[in-house]
């Protein structure tokens, strides 16, 4: 089969790669209908992590079904299902707790699981999912195809943007300002609408995402950043700032931007992967009794949820998809959002 292989900085190639077989008893095998490109997968794109050997990349899809082990209850061939970034079983006490990025048996899409199996990445023609009763949620029947965009973005990015605005506590009435304007951030406002903020400011400097923000839900835009930034959000709020800010974006400058922008007592409810050397003032923090809360989105806990609203309609994320590439195309793909010419690049094998 095909699928993306990094090789280094800006190096990334669609390769022929083994088929995955069953091995382990609780896994599948899922046909892929639609991978993605994720701003994470940036940062080794860019060299910013560095890529010592070449190795499988893509970690959201969605797909059928077509086998299964001996051991898998609830997931059957030609379900159409939704994975999570990465693998979990949902049966173990942090899974239980609600925190299935920490699972004791789960694993990441493109490295060898805790089984003895090899959980393919997700932008291939078909992967290897090592806990598929856990990982996979199957849809009520085969999705229409302009469903399923929205379905691929409950495997990150919606639900990304869900918990950041869950980890900062927003709730009916909540003033929200959302710091990044990537697939996360455009999430993270329509996560805040779906939850009832009542004023929401999207940080952001290109129309287009501007447009797609408010789209979502946002009710003004900030453009400027640092301390105009800062003053342009306190400037709309009454002069304190919101009660909760989602930093979507992982640098030091976007997490400044977010506490700050914070009012007395707010929250700051983070899930930008931390890098740029990103470091939390204690002092500040502590005189304004500001909280901090997030990390890696638990998206798994949250797509039963998320889905229901994407089935009916009542939500569509999928809209931060502005480009579609075949699987073959897919160093494009990269290129793309790198050079920012698409928030989102959309795969299909």
């Amino acid at each position: 089969m095909l699928a993306t292989v990094i090789h280094g900085e800006k190096d990334i190639r669609v390769e022929v790669v083994p088929d995955p077989v069953l091995s382990t008893g609780g896994d599948a095998i899922v046909r892929v209908v639609a991978a993605c490109v994720c701003g994470s997968d940036l940062w080794p794109y860019r060299g910013v992590t560095p890529t010592h050997h070449a190795h499988r990349i893509g970690h959201e899809f969605v797909g059928v079904v077509e086998e299964v082990g001996p051991d898998v209850k609830t997931i059957a061939p030609g379900d159409f299902v939704i994975a999570p970034f990465y693998d979990c079983d949902m049966t173990c006490v942090n899974c239980k707790n609600g925190v299935s990025t920490s699972c004791l048996n789960g694993g990441w899409w493109g490295s060898d699981d805790k089984l003895g199996g090899f959980a393919d990445g997700g932008q291939g023609q078909k992967v290897r999912v090592p806990h598929a009763d856990g990982s996979l949620v199957a849809t009520p029947e085969y999705p229409s195809d302009d469903l399923i965009p929205s379905l691929l973005t409950l495997s990150d990015v919606m639900g990304t943007g869900h918990h950041a605005a869950v980890s900062a506590g927003v709730t009916e009435g909540s003033t929200v300002v959302v710091v990044g304007d990537g697939a996360v951030g455009l999430c993270a406002v329509l996560a805040s609408a779906r939850l009832g903020a009542s004023r929401i400011i999207a940080m952001s400097r290109h129309e287009s995402r501007q447009e797609l923000a408010r789209a979502f839900g946002a009710t003004d835009i900030v453009a400027e950043r640092g301390d105009d930034g800062v003053a342009a959000v306190k400037e709309l709020l009454g002069g304190i700032g919101a009660d909760c800010v989602l930093e979507a974006v992982g640098t030091k400058e976007s997490m400044d931007q977010a506490i700050r922008s914070a009012r007395p007592g707010g929250m700051v409810g983070y899930v930008g992967v931390p890098n740029g050397g990103p470091e939390l003032p204690v002092r500040p923090l502590f005189n304004n009794n500001v909280g901090v809360n997030g990390g890696v989105a638990p998206v798994r806990n949250y797509v039963e949820e998320l889905l229901q609203d994407v089935w009916s309609g009542a939500i569509d994320p999928g809209r931060v998809f502005d480009l579609e590439l075949p699987l073959s195309e897919a160093a494009e793909a990269y290129a793309a959002m790198d050079e920012r010419r698409a928030i989102k690049v959309l795969l299909r094998p």
